[in-house]
């Protein structure tokens, strides 16, 4: 007999390709079939129905299009990744290694590490097809509870307060280049942020090609800007200036608390590699695109980011990157001259271009946990003019702007990178159950086994160091996971809080209806 889908009964492993158990909005209880006949009738209307992971054979079906090619992958997954670190913070790398080559190995090593990542990545996106990343994957392998304890971290701080924090970047450089000769008022530079957000939210309303052809202007801003850093570093190299590299490994620090936090550093530069996973119901192809762009980005940042900080030291000495707030903007005036203004420039357009990808990214894991009943049925309603989940880019949106007003929105970050590395080594861990209770899924791109054994086997490492080091962080980030538990329990299990606010949660459904002429995923215009 049918049973009334509700959050709590959505199956969390189901078979990938398809074969998912169906889930639908409002649903209504199945009549009582007699006998195996009429079950096996309804089985096979059942399996008639579209889900959301099939693609709409009807024009009139309503549900997110396929807008993104390879080169659009690429975009996202560098727009995401490539922000204002490794134009402002390679200092902080340096301060722990403790010397210049021990600072190389750390980038190129952290770029390495990200690409395992990747390809582990690459192995889950494609055998899970959906869009949500690290969400569904945990959904699918151990339930809703780690699942939604992962979009609870994500969203109320994790990449809420990132954005922010990078918005507000943009608003300092913007100010910058306006006020050059005078402090930049900390409140200007958020009320820009805020102007940033509610543009992008927009524009990620209004038309998902605009989100991509926007994307990929900024990717080639970006590497444009680290190619010019790049080819002056090899000049200034070209012209003789290896003092710097004739003893790269005075000072290295050979302790595992300060080599750790190098990496955290490092890594934190490397965050959004997974990005792309987040929308792979949006991407065409994604058996043949998603592991592409995924290697072709991590490749190119990881060989970009390790060039950079060797030009960076070619023209500087580590006592001036220590003693640097912005590196790039230091290096711009020892080797641009009159140009060196270009970098405050870069440094904005390189911020646009993250806050756009990480506004982009971050609103479909608000609309993939409506569609599981993690969130209100109205952040899982689909536009029908645009295609695109327009109220779940304005919640996403809205919850950066309140990260806004928090005053020290980087401590915020300090207590969720724990946690975020934590859920990165609990899909791997997902990886490891796939493969060992459901041998038989298909898996369009297999990784070789010791690629996330050894990917495991740092992220360990990464996650013992602090909670010997800085117990007290940890405690905060494992305080802010638990915190989710009571708000799941009544919320989503027992569906208390649900119930109680039932009429006002029917009647926001309705207003983002006829307000944004919205409907569920899958229905007819």
């Amino acid at each position: 007999m049918a049973k009334r889908s509700s959050s709590r009964d959505v199956d969390s492993s189901p078979h990938p390709q398809g074969k998912m158990k169906l889930e639908r909005y409002n649903s209504k209880p199945t009549e009582k079939a007699g006998g195996e006949g009429g079950e096996e009738k309804n089985n096979q209307k059942a399996l008639k129905e579209k889900t959301y992971l099939e693609e709409s054979s009807s024009e009139t079906s309503i549900r997110l299009k396929k807008e993104l090619g390879f080169i659009e992958g690429v975009g996202v997954i560098i727009g995401c990744v490539i922000g204002s670190g490794i134009f402002v913070s390679p200092k902080g790398v340096l301060q722990y290694s403790g010397s210049i080559g021990a600072s190389l190995t750390v980038w190129a090593a952290s770029g390495v590490l990200s690409m395992l990542g990747a390809l582990s990545f690459t192995e889950l996106g494609t055998m899970i097809p959906e869009s949500g990343g690290m969400y569904s994957y945990l959904h699918t392998a151990f339930g809703p509870v780690p699942a939604f304890l992962y979009m609870w971290v994500t969203n109320l701080t994790r990449s809420s307060a990132g954005t922010a924090v990078i918005a507000i970047t943009f608003g300092q450089y913007l100010l910058q280049l306006i006020i050059p000769d005078c402090e930049v008022p900390a409140l200007a530079a958020r009320f820009l942020a805020a102007a940033l957000i509610c543009f992008l939210m927009w524009v990620n309303c209004v038309n998902v090609k605009w989100v991509t052809k926007m994307q990929n202007v900024f990717t080639v801003t970006k590497i444009g800007a680290l190619l010019v850093i790049i080819l002056a570093g090899i000049w200034r190299l070209g012209e003789g200036h290896v003092e710097h590299y004739r003893s790269p490994w005075t000072g290295t620090r050979t302790e595992l608390a300060p080599l750790a936090t190098a990496f955290y550093q490092s890594l934190f530069s490397y965050t959004g590699w997974d990005f792309l996973n987040l929308v792979t119901e949006e991407l065409k192809n994604p058996n043949r695109n998603l592991p592409l762009a995924i290697i072709v980005s991590t490749t190119l940042v990881t060989v970009v980011y390790t060039l950079a900080n060797v030009a960076y030291f070619a023209v500087l000495t580590p006592a001036e990157m220590l003693s640097s707030e912005a590196v790039a903007m230091t290096f711009g005036t020892r080797v641009l001259g009159i140009l060196a203004w270009s970098m405050p420039v870069f440094v904005m357009l390189s911020t646009f271009g993250s806050t756009h990808a990480s506004v982009f990214t971050q609103s479909r894991l608000v609309f993939v946990g409506a569609r599981k009943g993690h969130f209100p049925t109205a952040f899982g309603l689909v536009s029908t003019k645009h295609y695109t989940p327009v109220p779940a880019v304005i919640l996403s949106g809205l919850v950066t702007l309140v990260m806004l007003l928090v005053p020290d929105i980087s401590h915020l970050i300090n207590y969720t990178a724990f946690s975020a590395t934590a859920m990165q080594f609990a899909c791997i861990l997902a990886l490891f159950w796939f493969r060992y209770k459901h041998p038989e899924w298909p898996r369009p791109f297999k990784v070789w086994l010791a690629v996330p054994i050894l990917f495991a086997g740092v992220q360990i490492f990464l996650l013992s160091v602090p909670v010997i080091m800085s117990p007290m962080e940890v405690a905060g980030a494992v305080g802010v996971i638990l915190a989710g538990l009571p708000v799941y329990y009544f919320a989503v299990y027992r569906q208390d809080l649900a119930m109680l606010f039932s009429g006002a949660l029917d009647k926001l459904t309705l207003l983002c209806q006829k307000l944004f002429l919205c409907v569920p995923e899958g229905k007819a215009e």
